[in-house]
């Protein structure tokens, strides 16, 4: 077995929502950032990465590469999914918690967990994600931007 821990944090900046987990979640901001600025995938990513020793989310998909500039978050799950794969490992369990005041994280969870557990490949009673406020301090409880944290266990396949 092996375990992996991720985080990731982006700025709140113009739009109508952020994508958290793969899904759309209405909010009066989006954020900045090169990608789709998923805070939820790239930590998970991380974590993946960091379990199998292959660094970490910005060494796969460079935020200079244009080719990712507003790219989909799940395409790089899948990879860490197929990287996964390669290595003989599967997916135990993954849990996520976003930190932020809003957008509310709780009436997206079950969407979200459903996209998770699809490009990871397992059950969804396998991923978990939650929420919890900073309590107004610092960056998140001041409204400036979102976080995520992750943590992923591996096994080898067919354990």
């Amino acid at each position: 077995m092996r375990i992996g821990q991720g985080f990731d944090v982006h700025a709140f900046g113009p739009g109508d929502c952020v994508v958290l987990g793969g899904v759309a979640v209405p909010h009066t901001h989006g954020v900045v950032a090169h990608s789709d600025g998923d805070v939820v995938i790239h930590a998970l990513c991380d974590a993946v990465l960091g379990a199998l020793a292959l660094g970490d989310i910005g060494q796969h998909f460079p935020p200079g590469d244009e080719r990712w500039r507003g790219a989909d978050s799940r395409v790089f799950l899948r990879h860490c999914r197929a990287l996964m794969r390669e290595r003989g490992y599967v997916l135990g369990n993954a849990d996520v918690t976003v930190v932020a005041e809003r957008p509310k994280v709780g009436p997206h969870a079950a969407a979200m967990r459903e996209c998770l557990a699809a490009d990871l490949g397992c059950a969804v009673d396998a991923v978990s994600v939650k929420a919890t406020t900073s309590e107004r301090l610092g960056f998140t409880g001041r409204g400036e931007g979102i976080a995520a944290m992750a943590v992923v266990l591996l096994q080898r396949s067919g354990e």
